[in-house]
């Protein structure tokens, strides 16, 4: 891995200075800022951040999500609030949401009686599809 910037003022004086734990430690010849190569983590595909932005968005709870998507509620709550995400007031209802392949889904829609009365949105979720169904005038 080259090391092009040093991470504090992204001058490109880069200079090895030693090893420390196994890790190659480096200078910067212009601010004199000692570093180590950075681990490389796991990146979550923003597809996922969207998803779940969507997700809490239309009411589902933090855990909620968890289960859909995969990725730990404590995560899901830290994009929350990088992203200032506020949601709606939902005091009167919460939605129901169901999972389905692409033939559950057209078997579901075929039956008029389930569309009516109830707003509803379907989301893509890999595979599958998230129906996700709410009354639309509860008292």
């Amino acid at each position: 891995m080259e090391i092009l910037a040093c991470p504090k003022c992204q001058g490109n004086g880069i200079v090895k200075s030693g090893v420390i734990k196994d890790r190659q430690r480096y200078l910067c010849k212009k601010c004199n800022y000692y570093f180590t190569v950075n681990k490389i983590g796991k990146k979550i595909d923003n597809y996922y951040v969207t998803k779940a932005l969507q997700l809490y968005l239309e009411g589902l709870s933090f855990r909620e999500i968890e289960r859909i998507i995969g990725v730990s509620h404590v995560t899901v709550s830290n994009w929350i609030k990088e992203f200032k995400i506020k949601k709606p007031s939902h005091a009167d209802y919460h939605p129901t949401y169901k999972i389905y392949n692409h033939l559950e889904l057209i078997e579901y829609l075929k039956n008029k009686e389930q569309l009516s009365g109830a707003g509803m949105i379907i989301t893509e979720l890999g595979d599958k599809f998230m129906l996700i169904k709410w009354e639309r005038f509860k008292d």
